[in-house]
């Protein structure tokens, strides 16, 4: 069953196209990766998705109830933006009674939401201490449990581990593998190839504010990823063979003396990313 359907939509700033007859739909349950190098029309597909923005044309179905721009809707959606949305004058247990309570909830209910929230991003023992005391990584998993304190359907993570320690990441990598194995779908926008191919079902890569690719990151390294590259160490350098079949390439030459070792390049989705999206700069 879809969480979220984007039909046909077109937004513009100006002369500028930043989404452009975009559909997709996302599915209950899954992790949803959305890749595309800056400037692609990541935030403005995700702030339409959220009835941040109003498109230009185009629909929004959110829970099969309709278009987020309607309260009642939009309550089915947490949002961790990649720009930290917290009071850091305020403590971990502040800032979430505050978030609950522009929410809906109130009293023993909020109480107990503060208390699941916390334990689950592992910071229930700092709760009375102030935000702004935290660490980078702390503050992105509170962030993300003002995401989930009024328990949402769907879950839109920007950029969740930018700037957060091994331990953090690995976190809230957890994190979001509990909240798949509990059916909430989760929205996942990222320039880590490796967390992608870690943690996403299916994957969409945009860029010039259009789909270029969606599929599983086996559908998209078979279809996008090209070729397997065999390299080659000799007296002269390397020497780089394209193949499908790498292992073969390596049988035949295994004899060979003036080889002194050799390995192997598979596809994987960043060689997806830049095949699809170019190898340009993009500031």
């Amino acid at each position: 069953m879809a969480m979220l359907e984007l039909t046909n939509l077109c937004k513009s700033f100006g002369d500028l196209r930043a989404v452009d007859d975009l559909s997709l739909t996302i599915e209950t349950g899954e992790v949803f990766g959305l890749l595309g190098p800056n400037g692609a029309g990541k935030t403005t597909t995700i702030h339409m998705a959220t009835g941040l923005l109003v498109p230009d044309s185009g629909t929004v179905v959110l829970n099969m109830q309709g278009s987020p721009a309607d309260p009642e809707v939009r309550a089915n959606i947490g949002v961790a933006p990649q720009a930290l949305s917290l009071y850091e004058e305020l403590t971990g247990q502040e800032n979430l009674d505050f978030f609950g309570s522009l929410q809906g909830l109130s009293g023993k209910g909020l109480a107990q939401r503060v208390e699941a929230s916390l334990e689950f991003v592992s910071l229930a023992d700092r709760r009375k201490d102030l935000v702004k005391s935290y660490s980078g990584g702390m503050k992105r998993r509170l962030n993300i449990a003002v995401a989930l304190i009024h328990e949402p359907r769907i879950v839109l993570l920007d950029e969740p581990t930018v700037g957060v320690d091994p331990q953090s990441r690995n976190a809230i990598f957890d994190n979001i593998l509990e909240l798949k194995a509990h059916g909430v779908t989760v929205v996942y926008t990222t320039h880590y190839m490796e967390e992608a191919e870690k943690l996403c079902d299916r994957v969409a890569i945009m860029d010039n504010g259009k789909i270029l690719a969606l599929d599983s990151l086996p559908g998209l390294i078979n279809a996008h990823g090209g070729q397997s590259v065999v390299i080659l160490e000799g007296p002269d350098g390397e020497k780089r063979i394209e193949t499908d079949h790498p292992l073969d390439e390596i049988v035949k030459r295994k004899d060979q003396s003036d080889i002194a070792s050799f390995r192997v390049e598979r596809p994987d989705l960043e060689r997806v990313f830049l095949n699809l999206t170019g190898r340009q700069l993009r500031d």
